[in-house]
């Protein structure tokens, strides 16, 4: 029995070891300067099994709560879970740090008050960080596309949260690009912003992703305590309203477990990107 346990926990380390081996990370020359330093970002890329190029997603991280934990700007956001979902099915998968998250250079400057204490809901100070952020996209998928891992035939763009939003605008904005695009509850800023100002900044940034011309997927979770599924559909509407296409889906997760972090519950939303990947 103890050789079993032995040769059992050999396996799981082996399988850990030569799954920690499938990932890279590489540095993304930029066109951005800031101090007199040329500014470069940090791009964590999963590859799955066998030989390229691979169908590829681009897969954009979130924001960091309400923006008052410095703290927080230098984690990297690519989660293994979340990767390994899509490499066994054959996806390479990338996850781009925008401009002061994670390892990147630069200063992390998506919309936030004049004295950097929060993200900002005043939509002429958050706008301008949607548009920062798009930017540091730019950077990160001219660089993919000349990856010679990657299919440029068969690119798709995700995001959670804001890097959901960033993912809809993107597609849309970019023409000829991606293939397909996947929303995970997405929004810039929470509906609790004062005076509704949510509603001046969420449904404009998504109708710039509108003239996609193919289905777009958006997956949201109920009560989710940045973005009410009222708020978001009142988004996708604006977004099909203004001409783009698309399927909105909800899921009910555990009780007292927040809707915000559908991305983690993939026995829930699994089956619905599965069948979208597969067209």
């Amino acid at each position: 029995m103890k050789k079993l346990v032995f040769l059992a926990a050999s396996l799981i380390f082996a399988a850990a070891s030569c799954w920690a081996q499938e990932h890279s990370t590489v540095r993304v020359p930029t066109p951005f300067v800031e101090g007199g330093a040329p500014v470069t970002l940090e791009m964590v890329i999963y590859r799955p099994e066998g030989a390229g190029p691979f169908p590829t997603v681009v897969f954009n991280h979130g924001s960091t709560g309400i923006g008052n934990n410095p703290a927080l700007f230098k984690d990297t956001w690519a989660p293994e879970r979340l990767a390994r979902w899509f490499t066994q099915r054959g996806w390479l998968v990338a996850f781009p740090q925008r401009r002061g998250r994670g390892q990147s250079d630069g200063l992390y400057d998506e919309g936030f008050t004049p004295k950097r204490e929060h993200y900002s809901c005043d939509p002429v100070l958050s706008l301008a960080g949607f548009d920062h952020a798009l930017a540091d996209l730019d950077a990160a998928v001219a660089w993919l596309q000349k990856n010679p891992d990657v299919d440029t035939k068969r690119m798709e763009i995700a995001g959670y949260s804001r890097g959901g939003i960033l993912a809809i605008a993107y597609a849309g904005t970019r023409p000829g690009v991606f293939h397909g695009v996947i929303n995970f509850v997405g929004g810039w800023m929470s509906d609790q912003c004062p005076d509704n100002t949510a509603d001046a900044i969420n449904p404009v940034s998504f109708r710039r992703g509108a003239a996609f011309p193919r289905p777009t997927l958006w997956l949201y979770g109920e009560k989710d305590s940045f973005y009410a599924v009222a708020h978001s559909r009142k988004n996708f509407e604006a977004f099909t309203t203004a001409g783009g296409k698309g399927t909105f889906e909800t899921f009910a997760l555990e009780p007292g477990v927040n809707g915000h972090m559908l991305i983690a519950q993939q026995g829930l939303w699994g089956p619905a990107v599965e069948a979208y990947l597969a067209k």
